[in-house]
């Protein structure tokens, strides 16, 4: 392989398996190596990584700064649609590669690069992730995953191969289950978590406290939405960023948005995932609450199936698809008029509705009230269950 390819960005973290690829790709394909680093909120994973990717190797290192973007147009897109895959996970780490790997490619072609390169394993979902969206950009590009390549088995062999080579690196044998950070949450996968009958250890959790050493007292806070985008906490309008990373700080004081579930992966295996999203954990209780009296009741029920398929399509990676396009064009155009409030109370690990107004309410307190109107005739009401029974009867009738 060596000489076919002049130069490969690579998505850098600084983390084992991407230090240990920086210098096998240099040492195996024996060209030069970009490295790339998307900054989505990780925070003091950041710290050093300049010095730390010299030292093995990197001939430069791009840090981009994506929060923004990330926050903007992909996170709140999925509160929108909220998005939930397998009726519980909330694709924290499946929303942020797109705006990764597209950011990737931006930098290959800023480098004349004629590959990319990931750290994602043979086994899991991020390979898809990223190289469908290398492919959706740019069709041509050769992408490299050394996880599909390489002599290693595990993680042991690289921390083995680190050692020798004298990598930097942080993972230790004694803590090798692997994270995953951005500004939407964190995962946890894989060693002392593989056994779905273990409890993940309690100090794993960095974003929450648990539920039972939560404050004792319940916190009241109000969100206000436009058009189905949330933009102020308490009255105070923030930017996407800093919004998120607020509601962060307050669903982690009260033990919010911890997850433990075994997932499909697209491959065709079963995963356990642990996941702290306490942010979007409010948010999406927020927004369900605002849409049931915003939402036309159809309206809302094709939406909640195109919610499905929202988040099955990013969970597999095809964020940038034609059917993705018609699906986010069509979600942003049932969120016309999701604008307004809603009043959550917060309690050790729950999330508990306790309000919600909106200019355009189709909820109509004339219309619900048990107390004597004059919009309702309620004598109605019996040729509409007698229109609709009436199929069951006539087949009740042949039955007799």
């Amino acid at each position: 392989m060596k000489g076919k390819i002049k130069k490969i960005v690579l998505a850098y973290s600084g983390g084992l398996d991407t230090s240990v690829m920086l210098h096998w790709l240099r040492e195996r394909y024996g060209c030069e190596v970009v490295c790339f680093c998307a900054d989505v909120g990780q925070g003091e994973e950041l710290d050093g990584l300049h010095e730390k990717a010299q030292r093995t190797g990197a001939s430069k290192l791009y840090i981009e700064d994506l929060r923004a973007e990330f926050v903007r147009d992909f996170v709140w897109m999925a509160v929108k649609a909220n998005a939930v895959y397998e009726g519980v996970y909330l694709l924290g780490t499946s929303l942020a590669r797109p705006v990764i790997a597209k950011k990737q490619i931006e930098i290959a072609r800023r480098e004349g690069a004629d590959a990319v390169a990931h750290g994602a394993t043979g086994k899991g979902n991020d390979q898809v992730r990223f190289e469908l969206t290398y492919y959706a950009l740019e069709p041509e590009i050769r992408v490299i995953a050394p996880w599909r390549e390489w002599e290693f088995k595990g993680r042991s062999d690289l921390l083995a191969y680190a050692e020798r080579h004298h990598i930097p690196v942080s993972a230790t044998s004694e803590k090798p289950y692997s994270t995953d950070r951005n500004l939407m949450h964190i995962s946890y996968e894989g060693g002392i978590l593989e056994d779905p009958w273990a409890e993940p250890p309690s100090a794993i959790f960095q974003l929450t406290k648990a539920p039972e050493e939560a404050r004792a007292e319940p916190e009241y806070i109000e969100i206000a939405f436009a058009q189905g985008v949330p933009i102020s906490i308490n009255g105070e309008r923030l930017e996407p960023v800093a919004l998120l990373q607020r509601l962060n700080a307050i669903g982690g004081e009260h033990g919010i948005g911890r997850v433990d579930l075994v997932e499909n992966r697209f491959v065709g295996m079963k995963s356990r995932g642990v996941y702290e999203t306490p942010g979007v954990t409010i948010l999406h209780v927020a927004h369900r609450a605002l849409e049931s009296i915003t939402l036309d009741r159809e309206v809302l029920r094709l939406r909640d199936q195109l919610s499905l398929k929202f988040a099955e399509l990013v969970y597999y990676g095809f964020w940038f698809s034609p059917e993705m396009e018609v699906i986010r064009r069509t979600i942003d155009e049932t969120q016309r008029d999701v604008t307004g409030e809603v009043r959550l109370k917060l309690y050790r690990g729950n999330v508990i509705v306790a309000g919600r107004r909106a200019p355009r309410s189709l909820y109509s307190e004339k219309l619900a009230t048990f107390e004597a109107d004059e919009i309702y005739n309620q004598r109605d009401a019996e040729g509409f269950i007698k229109l609709n029974a009436l199929r069951l009867r006539t087949l009740a009738r042949l039955r007799d």
